[in-house]
């Protein structure tokens, strides 16, 4: 056996909390802390295991590093296959890494490290509402499983990422470990609730749940990393305890009884880690058989690692002080013979075996017989998505069916999209090299050259597995203005059907080969790189708002400038329009001069002088009871609360800023000014002579004048539609008119001048300077909303920033305070539409059931309302604490209220979308109450009675059944609710 400590691998002196060896065994990655962010970096195997290359300057040591998580790194996982690796950290993310075909040499910001090879995030898995502390794949990269501090297990489909297969809730403590049966039948967890509880694969329910070993067991540990053994026989868990003393408790598969344990070390225990390989050898030297066992490894917080062989009843190795702190995570090769561990304190250890001590591995072919021999043949490994399905039983010949047709639509759409890739760009044929360039003349004799867009292809960048990474000579040249990584040997390792690249790595040295003896090195630390960030402020952009006009301020006379006393400024503007901040300034002004009058008062009446108050006496009380008046005025609220009737008009203090009037305005109604079918209103104030001036509008089409209409007073706004026209005046009314200019309504006269105009269709929309709503239907000659005042939402602080109608009428007003409005007709009453600070929309973690490419798949009023929501991704989830319960609920109550906006606006598309990923949510989460009242409410009665009476068959425009059967394949997938997929489909069809 060979023991060492490579000093050089290292994060920066910060923890390591997991490690993994990569199937080739020429790689390794390690998950951990960086100074500002989560740390996953992919070291060279090679000079860990040759003391020669580890010399060697010209061999690299970091592969790549990975600074992508937001916060630490927990754990780090290579899929069976070396394809993929996992990492999940405290930012409640999986990233699913895979290596780039074009690997080019790149530096890591902020550091002297050169990423040799290039990895991308392929796929963000977002889920968990906590840290994910742990990570299994399952036999055959099928499932993927991730365990959190949100108390749940998550499985996601690894050939559909990142779709769910199952969330398993039951643990009611953190859950710090997963680990899969070696034949995908079970998968086992283990929890800070002092319980290890093994699930079914076949239909993701609970099998058993063991608690008589942790009872004593106190939550201390970071992570319980149990591990099945490679036979399937043995379950060995983490921090389990026996007459007060810790152990690795043993839970055999055959009717999970835990009696045996590993016993010695003196603190608990944080990772166990079987061998992968089943090995033989022979035990006893009397016997001339060899014997079948496992080879387990385990760490400790005691600092220490034990080799366990299962054959034998003592440990076959144990090494005391390894550390300096707790060792977090164990990792062995694939042939079996090495092996790597991980502390907190921030450094790793590599132990080499030889066959003699450890045993000789069984090869493939004898594994899979041993398998198939206790468990038989009827459990292949298999390693298609469909070994979930066919491990079920599937009661009912129309979700058979259902599965059928979903297979073939998905074979179908594979077949679509590889075609329209290679064939199609954007929906049109790309251009395709040509030999000569497509070259165009301008009239001054130029030339001018076409470019030509290739579209990429599908999945570049992106190989199936890295091969196994080498290099004997590789050597760093480095300039003032780049570093770049010169190859000079460089061999593919060749076999059949393999081409050796010169633009690819070499292979290190076998791990089974003599690499030596070396000595145990102590571990470094090394000084941290600090990057620095260049921050430049951001610009604000100031918009412009329109003032109520005021009346000019009189101008002083030469006699009032020679006053030393200044009297308070008069204006026609009412002390209601002025601010609080004028009337302070107004009231310290008037303050001032009634003092130094008072001064002056008190000055000039010196004993024995008697006569008629003077002159300044008279102006000082002016100003003393000015300065009261504007006192009393300050403390006077501007807008007192009260309560507003509806229907009823009644006085607002709102005062919403007016369109100033020009002289002469245009507006452009439909299309851009100059393109065919354009529309636009001309207005033209105070045209022709005389003492009675007119004021005209006009409707132009194409550059053409179409109609003309004369109005009596000034026009302060308009606004139009491929329908209906509306203008509105200074005196405050509003007149409309038809496509062709004639007048459909009377004048309207309004409480005060128009602020907001709005044209949709057949539908105008006017808000005046009062703050009251109007509404109308010019197709139907009535009103829809009648002066409604926006009092109700908004105070004299609150400004109006936008404003929308629909195309069914339905007007949307958002306030300064992020919050947007309409108004129900139906219900009489404002209903909130948006809030852009809601903690439920901030909170809810609902993005996992939505549809790929949702993002712009729908458009409409809501949408354009959260299309650029201030949710900061990573921070959302921790806002309500690490209560799952409250999150699952707070989700719930988003989606439930995304559905009854949407019909509340009318908007069929949106509706549809949220009222699908509710039903997504639902059937991910496990909510049957809820699920069934909305397949009720969308079946609707099976027989005719006077309760049906009020039960609507269609809902904005859809037929509930049909939207119901848009539903099912969606319950169907899941074959946990197959029964209830089942029991609506039958009475579906029945009606």
């Amino acid at each position: 056996m060979r023991l060492l400590k490579p000093n050089w691998v290292s994060h920066e002196g910060k923890p390591i909390f997991s490690i993994d060896i990569h199937p080739d065994g020429s790689r390794f990655a390690t998950g951990g802390q960086s100074d500002d962010a989560g740390n996953v970096v992919i070291w060279n195997m090679g000079p860990v295991q040759d003391e020669e290359v580890e010399k060697d300057e010209n061999v690299p040591k970091v592969l790549c590093q990975m600074d992508d998580h937001l916060a630490c790194v927990n754990c780090v996982r290579w899929s069976h296959s070396g394809k993929f690796l996992a990492s999940g950290g405290d930012d409640k993310l999986i990233m699913i890494w895979q290596h780039s075909k074009f690997a080019r040499p790149s530096s890591v910001f902020g550091s002297n490290v050169v990423n040799v090879e290039s990895w991308r995030p392929a796929s963000t898995l977002r889920g968990h509402l906590g840290d994910v502390l742990d990570l299994a794949w399952s036999p055959q990269d099928i499932w993927l499983a991730s365990c959190s501090v949100d108390n749940t297990i998550i499985v996601w489909n690894v050939h559909k990422f990142p779709e769910q297969v199952a969330t398993l809730k039951g643990h009611s403590g953190l859950v710090k470990g997963v680990t899969w049966d070696p034949v995908g039948k079970y998968l086992a967890s283990q929890s800070d609730d002092k319980t290890l509880k093994v699930w079914r694969t076949l239909d993701w329910q609970q099998e058993t749940c063991v608690a008589e070993p942790f009872k004593e067991c106190g939550g201390t540990t970071h992570v319980l990393r149990l591990n099945w053994s490679p036979d399937g026989h043995y379950i060995v868990s983490a921090h389990a305890m026996n007459n007060s003393g810790p152990t690795a408790q043993i839970i055999e598969r055959d009717g999970w009884k835990a009696t045996l344990d590993f016993v010695g070390h003196r603190k608990a225990i944080t990772v166990v880690r079987f061998n992968p390989q089943i090995l033989t050898k022979k035990i006893k030297k009397d016997s001339g058989k060899s014997q079948q066992y496992s080879c387990c490894a385990i760490g400790s917080k005691d600092r220490s690692l034990s080799i366990w062989l299962t054959a034998l009843r003592r440990p076959l190795v144990v090494t005391h002080d390894l550390f300096n702190s707790s060792i977090m995570d164990i990792s062995w090769s694939q042939n079996g013979l090495e092996l790597m561990c991980c502390s907190i304190d921030g450094s790793v250890a590599y132990v080499n075996f030889t066959q003699e001590e450890i045993g000789h591995a069984l090869s493939k072919q004898e594994v899979q017989t041993l398998l198939e021999k206790i468990y038989g043949k009827s459990l292949p490994l298999q390693s298609n998505l469909a070994a979930n399905a066919a491990s079920q039983i599937i009661e009912s010949a129309a979700l058979f069916n259902l599965q059928l047709q979903q297979k073939e639509k998905e074979k179908f759409n594979d077949l679509e999209n590889k075609s329209n890739s290679s064939m199609k760009v954007n929906g049109e044929t790309p251009f395709k090299p040509r030999d000569k360039q497509i070259e165009t003349k301008t009239a001054d004799g130029r030339r001018r050259i076409t470019p030509i867009f290739l579209a990429p292809q599908p999945e570049i960048g992106f190989e199936e597995a890295p091969l196994p990474f080498t290099s004997k000579k590789i050597e760093f040249a480095s300039s003032e203005r780049q570093s770049s990584i010169q190859i000079e040997k460089q061999d593919r390792v060749t076999g059949p059907g393999i081409q050796s690249s010169p633009s690819q790595s070499l292979q290190s040295p076998p791990p089974g080969s003599s690499l030596g003896s070396q000595d145990c090195k102590t571990p470094s630390t090394s000084d941290p790189h600090k990057a620095t960030d260049a921050k430049t402020p951001a610009s604000s952009a100031s918009t412009a708002v329109f003032q109520p006009m005021k009346a000019l301020e009189k101008t002083p006379t030469k006699s009032e400038k020679s006053k030393s006393v200044p009297a308070p400024s008069t204006t026609t503007t009412t002390p209601a329009e002025k601010s609080v901040e004028d009337k302070q300034k107004e009231y310290h002004r008037a303050k001032l001069a009634s003092g130094l009058s008072l001064k002056r008062k008190i000055d000039d009446r010196r004993p024995g002088k008697v006569g008629r108050p003077r002159k300044a006496d008279r102006e000082a009380r002016e100003a003393e009871r000015a300065a009261m008046s504007i006192s009393q005025s300050i403390s006077t609220p501007l807008a007192p609360d009260r309560e507003i009737v509806r229907h009823v008009p009644v006085p607002s203090d709102l005062h919403l800023p007016v369109p100033t009037i020009e002289k002469a305005s245009n507006k452009q109604i439909l299309g851009k000014a100059g393109d065919p079918g354009s529309v636009a209103l001309e207005v033209e104030n105070c045209v022709g002579g005389g003492s009675h001036k007119l004021h005209k509008v006009r409707c132009v089409k194409d550059g053409n004048v179409t109609w003309e209409q004369v109005m009596t007073s000034k026009v302060n706004a308009v606004t139009g539609s491929s329908h209906v026209y509306g203008v509105s005046c200074e005196n405050h009314s509003v007149s409309f008119f038809s496509e062709g200019g004639r007048k459909t309504l009377p004048t309207i006269v309004l409480n005060s001048n128009v602020s907001i105009l709005k044209c949709t269709n057949y539908h105008v929309m006017a808000i005046t300077r009062k703050g009251s709503l109007y509404v109308w239907n010019l197709q139907s000659r009535c009103a829809v909303i009648k002066n409604e005042c926006l009092a109700s939402i908004m105070t004299g602080s609150d400004k109006v920033e936008k404003t929308a109608l629909t195309t069914d009428g339905i007007p949307v007003i958002s306030l300064s305070n992020k919050k947007s409005y309409t108004f129900a007709v139906d219900l009489g009453t404002w209903v909130l539409v948006n809030d852009r600070e809601d903690t439920l929309h901030l909170c809810s973690n609902h993005h996992g059931c939505l549809p790929s490419g949702s993002v712009n798949m729908i458009a409409g009023p809501l949408t354009s309302l959260q299309a650029n929501p201030d949710r900061p991704g990573h921070k959302a989830a921790g806002m309500l604490g690490s209560s799952s319960e409250l999150k699952q609920t707070a989700t719930l109550s988003h989606l439930e209220s995304q559905v009854a906006v949407c019909l509340n606006l009318k908007s069929t598309s949106e509706y549809k979308f949220w009222l699908l990923t509710y039903v997504r949510y639902l059937v991910q989460e496990g909510f049957e109450t809820q699920l069934r009242e909305v397949c009720n409410d969308l079946l609707g009665p099976l027989y005719k009675s006077k309760k049906s009476s009020s039960w609507q068959e269609q809902v904005l425009g859809l037929n509930k059944r049909d939207v119901l059967r848009e539903i099912l394949p969606i319950i169907g997938s899941n074959l946990r609710w197959q029964r209830l997929y089942t029991e609506y489909h039958e009475q579906l069809e029945s009606v």
